[in-house]
């Protein structure tokens, strides 16, 4: 098996020497070049360059989430062909690890290493479902490029919460748990539409869901991770569906506090749930739109603001060894 070996060298949870152990690791087990990421969208030129010599049989990511996305949008730039594209392998080495985790990885790149090898040996295998957004024909949006995400994307609230998260990361703090909890505080305290929604779902052959204040697009379940504890936005979102939906009308504070305890108290089969909590479930094409330019983000990865996306719902995007 040929293979290409995508590294982040600033993954927060891996060291070099452990990389190194992870690539002679692999290296024994197929034909691997291994190549460090330089730039932003380094992982997505490698990855795309893999796709088009039809010479690379497997990428692995070894990486965050972050990674995995760039890789993913390379090896799909012309979009997807399970059958003939090369197949994607993830060692998680970010700090929360989402895609990977819902793959059913372990989470320590070392074991991680293994069960995709243990996969390999066994011709282990799956073919996983993607999202992919794009600025909206006929919107001052309608230029941004298509973009795939493997398990979230979010527009408003939590995108803020994410952009607040990248500029702190900047300034030099560590990606930590806590740092995002505090983010979250900062962000709802200085959220200008919580109490008066800005947000409209429209679908084909339905009517608009208007006011929504919070919109969260999930590819799987779980939709992240707080340490080692799972939150579900979203519990029937799977790999093997289209997207789902959860959305808030209502941010007070007592709403608000409602629906956090709801989440970390989530479970695979209850979310959150309520009066003010729109939920919708395996939706091929819909479109997000709102009357204020909004923060958006996906697979945790800040994109800048938007005043409208559309989604769409591709099932049998990739094959994963897992």
């Amino acid at each position: 098996m040929r293979a290409l070996l995508v590294v982040n060298p600033a993954a927060t949870t891996t060291s070099a020497r452990t990389r190194d152990v992870l690539m002679h690791a692999l290296a024994s087990e197929m034909k691997l070049e291994a190549v460090t990421t330089e730039y932003r969208g380094h992982a997505r030129d490698l990855a795309r360059r893999a796709a088009d010599s039809g010479e690379i049989d497997l990428v692995v990511a070894l990486g965050g989430d972050g990674t995995v996305n760039e890789v993913v949008n390379g090896l799909l730039h012309n979009g997807p062909d399970p059958d003939r594209l090369p197949g994607l392998a993830v060692v998680p080495g970010g700090s929360t690890n989402v895609f990977a985790r819902a793959l059913g990885l372990p989470n320590d790149p070392v074991e991680a290493t293994g069960a995709i090898l243990d996969a390999l040996s066994t011709r282990s295998e799956r073919t996983v479902g993607l999202g992919l957004a794009a600025g909206t024909p006929g919107t001052e949006d309608e230029s941004v490029p298509a973009r795939w995400f493997t398990f979230c994307a979010g527009y408003g609230f939590d995108a803020g919460v994410i952009g607040r998260v990248e500029q702190q990361r900047e300034r030099g703090k560590r990606s930590t748990h806590a740092l995002y909890v505090r983010q979250v505080v900062r962000q709802f305290l200085a959220e200008p539409h919580r109490r008066h929604g800005v947000i409209t779902l429209e679908r084909p052959g339905q009517d608009p869901i208007k006011d929504l204040a919070l919109s969260i697009v999930c590819n799987t379940a779980p939709w992240t991770y707080l340490g080692n504890r799972p939150m579900y936005a979203s519990p029937a979102a799977s790999f093997d569906t289209a997207l789902d939906v959860l959305g808030l009308t209502k941010m007070s504070t007592p709403a608000v506090a409602r629906y956090a305890t709801q989440l970390l108290t989530s479970t695979p089969e209850r979310g959150p749930h309520g009066k003010h909590a729109v939920t919708l479930h395996d939706l091929t094409d819909f479109t997000l739109h709102s009357k204020a330019p909004l923060p958006f983000q996906m697979d945790g990865d800040h994109l800048g603001l938007r005043t409208s996306v559309t989604f769409t719902g591709v099932r049998r995007a990739l094959r994963v060894i897992v």
